[in-house]
């Protein structure tokens, strides 16, 4: 069996997505920070490492001419032995061996340092690529997590989109086949029976004719022409629940202006009041079904769901568009809630659509329902 797909698992594996990607960036972010921490306090071990490279060779040039004037000291001293005393020549060669031990240390220090130098340009050169990888790496995270908290997060719209309408599709199926019942039942308790009986009465008529005369035949002829009157009105009835002849004889707003006088007799608690502005003139037939049914759906939801005690149905027909207001008292409810019967709304809205036209629904629990649609006349 196909497993149905759940809309709310993708929310949820998107909103993982979303907040791992966001640790991460944080995470990279804080590497970003450290290196650069870590590249000042480098930068400033750096510049005194310089200096002090620089003091030290300075120095050992001092120390190098002191060394090598010793040297050169302590030689005429061995030459001339005898004419220097032995704590002048001891003096000499002290003199010249401790500047040659202070050379030494001074040359090893220098190493040391122009190492440490090295080491932290090095390290300061791999700080640098890792700042700039990590400055890039959060800008392509941030691209990412645009881009999963836009586009896909559009997908998920659009496939909870995709089984509304397929459950909308299902519903229609499932209202055609109440429908059928309806019709079947209507047709077969009124007009069926009706002409049953018309069938059974004209037989009486024949029988009381032939055995009580003319003048008692014309009275069940009487009866038999209201009882074909009645299954001719219930007819009629269902034909206009159908879809109302005068729309196509008449056009919208008569057709609409009856409708409501019809309803407002059968419903009479309800005050319905409709107004007719702008230009009363003929629209294409699919403007005029479709607007028809828009209208007939709004009165339909305020008397059933709504308890309205008050509904004002308003339609302005201009050259460019047609606006459609529909506005009841009753008691309202959460455009945001999800229910079973808003597949009533998806339809109005489906309707709405097919003709590049747009559908507003402002309602409030407690105070009331104000369903404004407007439809662009293409010509």
């Amino acid at each position: 069996m196909k497993k149905k797909f759940d809309t709310k698992t993708l929310d949820l594996i998107l909103g993982k997505m979303i907040e791992t990607v966001g640790n991460s960036k944080d995470e990279i972010f804080r590497i970003g920070e450290q290196c650069r921490k870590d590249y000042e306090s480098l930068s400033d071990e750096l510049r005194d490492v310089k200096q002090m490279v620089g003091e030290i060779i300075d120095k050992g040039d001092k120390l190098e001419t002191q060394s090598r004037f010793a040297r050169k000291r302590l030689s005429e001293v061995s030459m001339h032995f005898k004419d220097y005393t032995e704590a002048e020549v001891r003096d000499a060669y002290e003199k010249a061996h401790q500047l040659q031990m202070e050379l030494t240390m001074n040359r090893q220090m220098e190493k040391q340092l122009r190492d440490r130098r090295d080491d932290i340009e090095r390290r300061l050169f791999s700080l640098t690529e890792t700042i700039e990888r990590a400055e890039g790496l959060v800008s392509q995270i941030s691209v990412v997590m645009n881009y999963l908290m836009s586009d896909l997060k559009q997908v998920g719209e659009a496939l909870e989109d995709a089984k509304l309408k397929q459950d909308f599709g299902l519903k229609i199926i499932e209202a055609q086949e109440e429908e059928r019942k309806r019709l079947s039942r209507e047709i077969h308790d009124g007009p069926a029976q009706m002409m049953a009986n018309v069938m059974m009465r004209s037989d009486l008529i024949e029988r009381v004719y032939k055995e009580r005369g003319a003048d008692e035949a014309l009275g069940e002829v009487k009866s038999l022409k209201k009882m074909v009157r009645n299954a001719l009105y219930e007819v009629r009835r269902i034909i206009y629940d159908l879809r109302p002849m005068a729309l196509d004889d008449l056009g919208l707003v008569p057709t609409l202006r009856k409708y409501l006088q019809t309803i407002e007799e059968y419903h009479s608690k309800t005050k319905i009041s409709y107004t007719s502005i702008g230009e009363e003139r003929r629209l294409p037939s699919k403007y005029e079904v479709a607007l028809f049914r828009l209208v007939q759906e709004s009165v339909q939801n305020a008397l059933k769901h709504a308890d309205a005690k008050e509904i004002l149905v308003k339609i302005e027909i201009t050259r460019s568009n047609v606006t459609v207001i529909i506005k009841d008292n009753g008691k309202g409810f959460d455009v945001n809630e999800k229910k079973s019967e808003s597949f009533g709304i998806i339809g109005m809205r489906e309707r709405v659509e097919l003709l590049q036209g747009q559908l507003s629904i402002d309602s409030k629990i407690g105070t009331g329902t104000v369903v404004l649609i407007q439809v662009p006349l293409v010509n």
